[in-house]
């Protein structure tokens, strides 16, 4: 019997214009004037299929997050950036946010499938049901959905999403030049879906595509999202302080997905690191002063204000957190609510001690140490149950991800818990994931079912 393969970690690179610290933009080692330009972020996806990692990912809102006035916001949308690095990229994963709140299924379905063909199947989805009121407020509603109603929409988003991608069967192009049959029509099926959200007929048109479905990431810790994640999610993007809070998401999200008949190796769980990079720890503890220093106050409390769903404006900096509402009551993202809460509450840390705290993650862990220091904080999490790779969100850009591959990812290589080579082609691959069977759609009528 063959010996099982060695267990290795995953890494995506989570990119953010000039970095995930919210005062990088002010800092002499990234290039805030690049945010529209091309080939800084074709760099950025160069760099990291340098360091073989498994993906790069945009997130995204559809309104302008955060106050413009004191940081580097705005940019490309992501489906459209990924399609221009595809051209520019051989291996690497392409994942991109898309809202199932203010999107349609059929929309969303056709510009994945067309993402996966052009990257040759290295498309990825980062489902999220949005969070704020502004954004509800640039698609005609005065208030947000309420948050469960958000996850049934979404619930369904995704089962018409796969359907459309299944219309098409993989041998349904049959290229028949000769008797001038491009497609077997009954390998191309409308859907026929009607739900409480949604009514499609299909099918998509778009062939399907390499992967069959892109890689379904998602990003919610709270209930609804951790039930969703289990039920659907291939990766999960998470947020966690300890490792004891890692190992306890980690714990409930696999025995949750085995409710649902799944393996527990088929959702991969990458919480977010934020590392600080330096020569050595004092060298890295002081660029993290360096960008604590150079924090905005108003900008960090309207941040806090907005995960905390309460209004700080005015109050002291150097007092604590006022009384908060209860987390039933939050309608945005409940599970980052909760996070930054708890992690105020613990440490008994004022308004200013905590918009420093969450600076460079926003309630991701950030760590800041030598390479080998960054390398044994990701080893403890990988092989003590709390990961199975890490989201990786380097504070300033382009270097800390440079210094990340240059210097943390061969630390990783050379104790043997990630690839020096990639195996695969496929995001897919990259992850250990199968590509999906298919479903083959309801038989079409007979006029239906003739060409087009």
């Amino acid at each position: 019997m063959p010996a099982a393969r060695p267990r290795r970690l995953h890494l995506n690179a989570f990119l953010m214009n000039a970095g995930h610290h919210d005062a990088a933009w002010r800092h002499p080692l990234t290039q805030p004037d690049r945010l529209t330009d091309l080939g800084y972020f074709q760099h950025l996806a160069r760099t990291a299929e340098r360091g073989k990692l498994d993906s790069i990912f945009f997130a995204d809102g559809l309104a302008l997050w955060g106050k413009v006035k004191h940081n580097a916001l705005g940019g490309f949308e992501p489906l459209t950036l990924l399609s221009a690095l595809a051209t520019v990229t051989q291996r690497i994963g392409l994942i991109a946010t898309v809202s199932t709140t203010f999107n349609e299924p059929f929309h969303t379905a056709r510009k994945f499938a067309s993402l996966d063909h052009l990257s040759g199947g290295r498309a990825g989805w980062n489902i999220v049901t949005s969070g704020t009121v502004d954004e509800a407020r640039n698609f005609g509603q005065d208030e947000h959905l309420e948050h469960g109603l958000r996850y049934d929409r979404a619930r369904e988003f995704v089962e018409v999403a796969t359907k459309l991608w299944d219309s098409w069967e993989d041998d349904a192009v049959l290229l028949d030049r000769v008797h001038g049959v491009y497609a077997d029509t009954g390998k191309v099926r409308p859907i026929d879906h009607r739900g409480e959200h949604f009514a499609v007929r299909g099918p998509l048109n778009v062939q399907r595509s390499p992967q069959g479905y892109p890689l379904l990431v998602q990003a919610g810790s709270s209930e609804d999202g951790k039930e969703f994640a289990a039920q659907y999610a291939e990766a999960v993007f998470t947020a966690q302080q300890t490792l004891a809070d890692g190992q306890a998401f980690y714990k409930d999200v696999k025995n949750r997905a085995a409710r649902h008949g799944r393996r527990e190796d088929d959702l991969k769980i990458l919480p977010g690191i934020c590392p600080v990079i330096g020569s050595t720890e004092a060298e890295a503890r002081a660029l993290e002063q360096e960008l604590t220093d150079l924090q905005v106050p108003e900008y960090g409390l309207a941040q806090l204000s907005g995960m905390l769903g309460t209004d700080l404006t005015g109050l002291p900096l150097d007092g604590p957190l006022p009384a908060l509402p209860e987390e039933r009551d939050i309608n945005g993202n409940k599970s980052r609510f909760t996070l930054v809460a708890e992690l105020a509450r613990r440490d008994g840390l004022t308004l200013r001690e905590l918009i420093a705290r969450l600076g460079g993650g926003r309630g991701h862990r950030v760590v800041a140490g030598a390479p080998e220091q960054i390398a044994d904080q990701l080893e403890e999490w990988f092989t003590q149950g709390a990961a199975d790779g890490f989201n990786v969100m380097p504070p300033h850009l382009p270097g800390g991800l440079e210094d990340f591959v240059d210097h943390v990812v061969p630390l990783l290589q050379e104790r043997g818990l990630f690839r020096t080579e990639y195996s695969g082609r496929t995001l897919r691959e990259h992850y250990g994931l199968p590509r999906p069977a298919g479903r083959r759609a309801p038989a079409a009528s007979a006029t239906e079912g003739q060409p087009a």
